[in-house]
């Protein structure tokens, strides 16, 4: 474990690891980016769970400093995810009946 810690989070070789998931889980990752695509696809989803963590920290960091946000801001990060899950659930329909003109999916580094 120790020649892990010489690596910077995006650095050094890949190496298998075992992890556990339902099955269903597995399967639509699977259905979204084939079986070749899998790694790829948990490593960004890892990464994105890195972000959001490392922005929860900030954000209690932030709000012992601060105080909590107002109800005006609440109301308008509320409605700023409304739209971004509305989007994403109409991105998604229209790429399950084949009618997507927008960008495919595409494994990434998360940035």
């Amino acid at each position: 474990m120790e020649d892990q810690e010489q690596f910077g989070k995006d650095e050094g070789p890949a190496q298998k690891v075992s992890v556990s998931m339902p099955a269903g889980r597995i399967a639509a990752v699977k259905a979204r980016v084939g079986a070749r695509g899998f790694s790829a696809y948990v490593s960004a989803a890892v990464e994105r769970q890195i972000q959001r963590d490392l922005l929860e920290e900030l954000l209690q960091e932030k709000e012992a400093e601060i105080g909590p946000p107002t109800p005006e801001v609440q109301e308008w990060a509320a409605e700023i995810f409304r739209e971004a899950e509305s989007m994403a659930a109409h991105e998604e329909a229209a790429r399950s009946q084949g009618e997507s003109d927008g960008p495919e999916w595409h494994a990434h580094k998360a940035s």
